[in-house]
């Protein structure tokens, strides 16, 4: 017996009833259906509906539908129709050149996307006096790698032309475009001491608000707010984009130290490389097993037996870790 219901037939357990009312005894049973059921729609996911600027001034724009930070960049770069390489880029909830701000694998839901694009170019003869230059690299997951940071007193903080938020083009005249930040990094540590090399470098551009601005700029009330707790979307390098909450305040502050210990090794900062390696670390008994994780998943990186020793125990033992 089948009975019409909202979805399509479906069959029902019970009495033969029609309606409601039995039916009377010789009523010859109705065919079945030439049909199957009909499977049931799949339940649709929430549409996520981002908003974005360009961080020199724009109309707003709405992007929706990306699952990495390069499809991130081609949506905001058709809403503004300007090409995606124009975009250094991504700040949350500020138009500033705010490091503290950066757009990394995570975006909350009531985040405000603001696009840093391309401005002047400029070159930098720098002499390397020391090992160090004094500069963090990050990158933006789309081939460009660019300043996080510069240490007060170092070599590049000398230069009063380079600053944070410059994305480096080109070292010696050869483009590095397209390479990772911990490439670049090993790239700047390899240069010979007393030789000068040149730095091309790509500035944001600036709104006049913004000009002048060396150094991160300093805290505002209510702004960059990420709620601890709350929806997140995480953006992944393979696989589909995946709604989740936010990482708790002891994840966030374990991620943060494993940056710190990027930045001290390998003159990086990766928020997303750094909550990777928390989850791996986490799932480690020992440092050992730590080091082979971490080789099966990020062995380009070639990470020195003390900093993965430091990595677990940060995350594992955070006490221990920071002293």
């Amino acid at each position: 017996m089948q009975r019409v219901g909202r979805h399509g037939r479906q069959p029902l357990e019970g009495g033969p009833l029609e309606n409601g009312v039995g039916q009377e005894p010789g009523t010859p049973e109705p065919p079945p259906a030439e049909a199957p059921a009909a499977p049931r729609a799949p339940r649709a996911r929430p549409r996520l509906v981002f908003h974005t600027q360009l961080a020199h001034g724009s109309p707003t724009g709405r992007i929706e539908g990306f699952t990495n930070v390069k499809e991130l960049y081609a949506k905001i770069a058709e809403v503004f129709d300007i090409s995606p390489t124009e975009i250094l880029f991504c700040t949350l909830n500020t138009h500033k050149v705010d490091m503290q701000k950066l757009l990394g694998g995570q975006i909350g839901l009531e985040d405000f996307i603001f696009a840093h694009v391309r401005g002047e170019t400029k070159e930098v003869e720098v002499t390397k006096t020391e090992d160090a230059l004094g500069l963090t690299i990050t990158d933006n997951g789309a081939g460009y790698a660019f300043i996080k940071r510069i240490k007060e007193g170092s070599i590049i903080n000398r230069l009063q032309t380079v600053c944070v938020g410059d994305s480096i083009e080109a070292i010696n005249d050869h483009t590095i475009v397209g390479c990772r930040h911990y490439e670049v990094a090993r790239m700047l540590r390899e240069l010979p001491r007393a030789q000068p090399f040149t730095l091309r470098l790509v500035q944001p551009k600036k709104a006049f608000d913004m000009i002048g601005q060396r150094t991160r700029s300093s805290k505002s009330p209510g702004e960059g707010r990420v709620a601890s707790g709350k929806e997140t979307l995480r953006l992944r390098t393979q696989g589909p984009a995946v709604l989740e909450e936010g990482p708790s305040p002891s994840e966030e502050e374990a991620a943060r130290r494993v940056d710190d210990l990027l930045e001290s090794y390998m003159g990086i900062r990766d928020s997303e490389l750094a909550s990777t390696m928390v989850e791996a670390a986490k799932g480690s008994p020992g440092a050992a097993q730590l080091a082979r994780g971490l080789d099966s998943v990020l062995g380009e990186f070639a990470f020195p037996p003390e900093f993965v020793a430091e990595v677990w125990a940060a995350v594992c033992h955070p006490k221990e870790g920071q002293e």
